[in-house]
């Protein structure tokens, strides 16, 4: 365990145990390793020597333990501002004022200029009194570089979505107000519908885009009424049939009796919009749809609804199964942002149920959602 400790006055108090007895920071002798956190643990005692520096720390610092115990601080742990000011001299954990109970979390550079983002605690025996423990943490920036990543690639995403439908746009609308008598009706026509759905598209991406961020902050509000899932699934066949498709090429089995089920009618529109789509685009030969009841993902319901959305394509690699629900994944290149799945999958666990992916009977990709029956909240 990379810790060491102090001889220091005020290292051991009266009634705990000594300090070599249990890790610093561990006042009620928890018996916690700090090698066993997941974070950076730098501590330095009432003289601003190091007693505490765990593989963590050793880790994003690149600092073996044994050459920062009993150093001061600011040798063991040099770090500056993004402007490069000597961190520990700007702020004056031990000379400045009596307080301050601690520092908030900040980029930080170490030597070499890698980032790390650093919190500090000061303990201190009362308040406003002499500091007897600075507790310092660290953390490691490559999860927050990994989302500030995701972020971009989704803006970029989106604006080169965009841009398609909105240069279409321009270009229609420029050409009618500016040769508006030279096109036959027809023509008008044409150009309109083309517009219209250009700006359906649009509508769908910045959809897409609201869906996202609600999911990824939680805010997703599911709105819950009754639902005939059946006649939802039976809506969307219709609809491709009506846009084309052959009749025969969709098959819908629906197990009697179906509990009663509680949701939001539009999210489920989505959700089942998205599988059909990824179906019929993607998939080959007949979609099969089964809507039955099954064991609820819920531990305080007996029951709840099944639906399961097969193919008989190509199906998805088996190295491919654990990233279809992540953001951008595409089963084939035939378009679409990639995004759809990662939405179905938010909108399916803000209803409290679960979704998983597999290969159909007929080698194709199968996808499966439960939801639990739930109810209301005014009728729970």
């Amino acid at each position: 365990m990379s810790v060491g400790t102090s001889s220091a006055p005020g290292a051991q108090d009266a009634g705990n145990p000594p300090a070599a007895s249990r890790p610093p920071g561990d006042p009620a002798g928890l018996g916690i390793d700090p090698d066993q956190l997941p974070d950076g643990l730098v501590v330095a005692d009432e003289q601003g020597r190091v007693i505490c520096f765990n593989a963590a720390a050793e880790r994003i610092t690149a600092v073996r333990a044994q050459d920062a115990l009993g150093q001061r601080l600011e040798k063991a742990l040099p770090l500056e501002d993004l402007e490069g000011r000597r961190w520990w001299q700007l702020t004056d954990p031990y000379g400045g004022l009596a307080i301050r109970v601690g520092q908030p979390e900040r980029n930080l550079l170490l030597p070499g200029g890698r980032e790390v983002l650093v919190c500090a605690r000061y303990v201190r025996t009362r308040p406003t009194g002499p500091l007897r423990r600075l507790v310092v943490t660290l953390r490691d920036t490559e999860a927050r570089r990994r989302t500030e990543r995701s972020h971009a690639e989704l803006i970029a995403t989106v604006a080169h979505e965009l841009r398609s439908p909105l240069t279409s746009v321009k270009g229609f609308t420029a050409t009618l107000l500016a040769k508006w008598e030279r096109f036959t009706d027809d023509q008008k026509r044409l150009m309109l519908e083309t517009v219209d759905a250009d700006a359906d598209r649009v509508t769908r991406l910045i959809a897409e885009l609201l869906d996202i961020s609600r999911i990824d902050s939680g805010r997703l509000e599911v709105r819950r009424q009754p639902v005939d899932i059946g006649a939802a699934v039976g809506r969307h066949i219709q609809a491709y049939v009506a846009a084309g498709q052959p009749a025969d090429r969709f098959l819908l089995r629906v197990q009697q009796p179906l509990p009663d089920l509680w949701a939001d009618p539009d999210k489920i529109d989505q959700v089942l919009s998205n599988l059909l789509e990824n179906a019929v685009r993607h998939g080959e030969g007949t979609v099969t749809i089964d809507v039955t009841a099954t064991a609820s993902p819920r531990e305080d319901e007996d029951t709840g609804t099944s639906v399961t959305v097969s193919d008989e394509g190509p199906g998805i690699p088996e190295e491919s199964m654990n990233r279809v629900f992540t953001r951008f994944w595409r089963g084939s290149k035939r378009g679409g942002t990639g995004l759809g799945l990662y939405i179905v999958k938010g909108i399916v666990e803000a209803h409290g149920g679960t979704i998983t992916v597999g290969r159909a009977p007929g080698a194709g990709a199968e996808f499966r959602f439960t939801l639990p029956v739930s109810a209301p909240a005014y009728l729970a």
